[in-house]
């Protein structure tokens, strides 16, 4: 099918599930800052005046998890009047965490196929598989209907942080929908935001007045100004824009839903456009492969595409636990590679080192939380983990291995 439509979702860090995402992260950064070797699984939930800390969790760090998680939820904006029933200076902080299981310990502190390369012998935490992938759709390498469904969601929590419209909330989402001809986008077809807001605006209380003030702000505040850079522009009489369409979203964040850490697993990768494997990203440290080996693959598709060996690449890791190397490697560039994915895969496996150790390594995924003030991975806990321009990310930074992708290449050209 060439010619089609597809659709993306994003949300704001206020979104319930987000909450969780960022808390579960800011958990692992703490830890993690303290002593690297931290074994961390922390999931959270939240519900109206609740947060629940649970998981497993093996650490020389001390925490103090109330103070720390308090300080998360203030900073996304859920403090005082205006946070709905969920008030980070108010609210119940459980903490219910164990150590993590010695079965699985011992798996990750040395593989089943451990080698002389001692320093590289640690196990994937769990087994699983990964998919990574990359496209030339836009700049970041990001399918465009994803890339910006993001960029308007963050957006909408800068005019919220920055009182430009003072009736906003937390609780946000949107929603692109991307035209495409012969397998191109080629136009903006819907965009859809959902966002909380107070009942009253400006004096306004009639429902259909504020949803009309607030889709005129936001065309004007957010879609504005988050295309603005690109070469497909939303029109407004060709694109469809929806805001609100219940009526209103006066009722949100946690007192609206109950959020889960890993519950928005497409929102934090590809958006859909490409499969996934399954496994959460939130509040695991590097040696659970579901967050490591998954930052790799990504690494590994933007790589072919920047050397431009395929338009469009996806990249399947496999994992066995208490096993380095993967089990399998598989490559797809859908038609649009310029030599055989036989070949490709075969020098994928000659130039990137996939096993656990050597991606944590490379990306030097247990130190920088401390190098970066304490604040890592609770960054990528929102608007994607994938093709932000607005992080230092490492699995981003893909020139020198596009350039060694390029090299090993010539021999089958």
């Amino acid at each position: 099918m060439s010619d089609f439509i597809f659709t993306s979702e994003s949300v704001t860090e206020g979104h319930p599930d987000k909450i969780c995402d960022q808390i579960s992260d800011g958990v692992l950064d703490a830890l993690l800052t303290e002593d690297p070797e931290s074994r961390v699984a922390c999931e959270t939930v939240v519900n109206t005046g609740l947060c629940l800390l649970t998981g497993e969790i093996t650490s020389n760090a001390k925490i103090d998890y109330i103070k720390l998680v308090r300080n998360i939820i203030k900073k996304i904006g859920y403090e005082g009047s205006r946070a709905g029933g969920f008030d980070s200076n108010s609210c119940a902080v459980l903490v219910a965490l164990d150590e993590q299981s010695p079965d699985i310990s011992q798996g990750v502190n040395k593989a089943e196929d451990a080698n002389d390369d001692f320093d590289k012998n640690i196990g994937a935490g769990d087994q699983g598989i990964m998919f990574g992938y990359a496209c030339d759709e836009t700049p970041e390498m990001m399918p465009l209907p994803i890339s910006l469904a993001h960029r308007l969601a963050r957006q909408l929590a800068k005019v919220r942080h920055e009182n430009l419209l003072d009736y906003l909330l937390p609780d946000g989402k949107t929603q692109v929908s991307i035209n495409y001809k012969d397998g191109v986008p080629v136009s903006i077809n819907t965009i859809l935001i959902s966002t909380q807001h107070t009942s009253e605006i400006q004096g306004i209380k009639d429902e259909a007045e504020i949803r009309k003030k607030i889709k005129e702000d936001l065309w004007i505040n957010v879609v504005l100004p988050a295309t603005e850079d690109l070469s497909i522009k939303p029109s407004r009489e060709e694109t469809r824009f929806l805001v609100n369409p219940t009526g209103k979203f006066v009722v949100g964040g946690p007192q609206g839903d109950a959020g889960l850490t890993g519950r928005k697993i497409i929102v934090d990768t590809y958006g859909g456009y490409a499969r996934h494997g399954g496994g959460a990203f939130s509040g695991k440290d590097p040696t659970k492969v579901d967050r490591s080996a998954a930052y790799a693959a990504r690494y590994v598709a933007k790589s072919i595409v920047t050397a431009k060996l395929a338009k469009k690449a996806e990249v399947q890791l496999s994992y066995a636990i208490g096993v380095a190397k993967p089990i399998s490697i598989l490559i797809e560039t859908f038609g649009t590679g310029i030599i055989s994915e036989a070949d490709l895969t075969e020098i994928i496996k000659n130039n990137f080192d996939l096993r656990p150790a050597a991606i944590i390594e490379e990306f030097d995924l247990k130190k920088l939380p401390k190098k970066m003030g304490g604040d890592f991975f609770i960054k990528t806990a929102s608007y994607g983990h994938f093709g932000r321009n607005d992080l230092q990310l490492p699995w981003e930074n893909v020139q020198k291995k596009a350039d060694q992708l390029i090299q090993a290449s010539k021999i089958f050209l």
